[in-house]
């Protein structure tokens, strides 16, 4: 139990303090999430490195710093109270990010390919007592049109190239959008649609799964 304590969750987030995580309410979502039930028991003393750990079905947990990095991202520049009404995570997995984004918005989606991670992150989230988060087993390519358009998209594996067509049609206007992208390396990348153009910025060099289409039925 030591190390699911309040005091090593702590740590954590004085680790991505000195890392440059500065917004509060993204170091009060780390304090509030216990990262430890979202992974596999065997590797539970490892929940509160800053490092990616396996969670079954050929997937990983994101490193913390690069999911409070995102979230740091999406509240850039706005107030203490402010939330998205609704994101999209496209690759939610094992539904720990999900659960950092839903104190930032009024309700998050998660599209997940993996019929066994759906579960597993549907029950998760809701034994956290977390009501405002949908985990839907779904092909993330298509989005989540049933409840388009988004205030946000968030993708958790990389794609090549930014999705165009995505951004077009289920991204609100306002909207922002960040995800991996790239061929051989990955940048993560930020943009923004205003009206119906697209801005785009570079934030930083990283190493994500790639996407994959399709869905897994166990």
């Amino acid at each position: 139990v030591g190390m699911t304590s309040a005091r090593t969750r702590e740590r954590l987030v004085l680790r991505l303090a000195e890392k440059g995580i500065s917004n509060v309410r993204v170091l009060d979502r780390f304090r509030a999430i216990p990262r430890h039930i979202f992974i596999e028991e065997a590797l539970s003393s490892r929940a509160y490195e800053d490092t990616a750990l396996p969670i079954g079905a050929g997937q990983t947990i994101s490193q913390p710093l690069i999911v409070a990095s995102k979230v740091q991202e999406l509240l850039k520049d706005k107030t203490l109270d402010f939330k998205y009404k609704k994101i999209l995570e496209i690759g939610s997995g094992c539904g720990f990010q999900s659960a950092i984004l839903s104190g930032i918005a009024e309700h998050v989606y998660g599209v997940e390919r993996i019929y066994s991670l759906v579960k597993k992150s549907s029950n998760l989230i809701r034994k956290l007592g977390i009501r405002n988060v949908s985990i839907i087993h779904a092909d993330g390519n298509n989005g989540y049109l049933n409840s388009a358009p988004f205030d946000a998209i968030i993708l958790s594996a990389a794609i090549e190239e930014a999705p165009i067509n995505l951004l077009d049609t289920q991204l609100a206007s306002n909207g922002v959008f960040i995800g991996p992208i790239g061929k051989t390396t990955q940048v993560l990348t930020k943009i923004i649609k205003k009206r119906s153009k697209l801005y785009q910025e570079e934030l930083e060099a990283v190493n994500f799964v790639p996407f994959l289409p399709g869905v897994i039925h166990d």
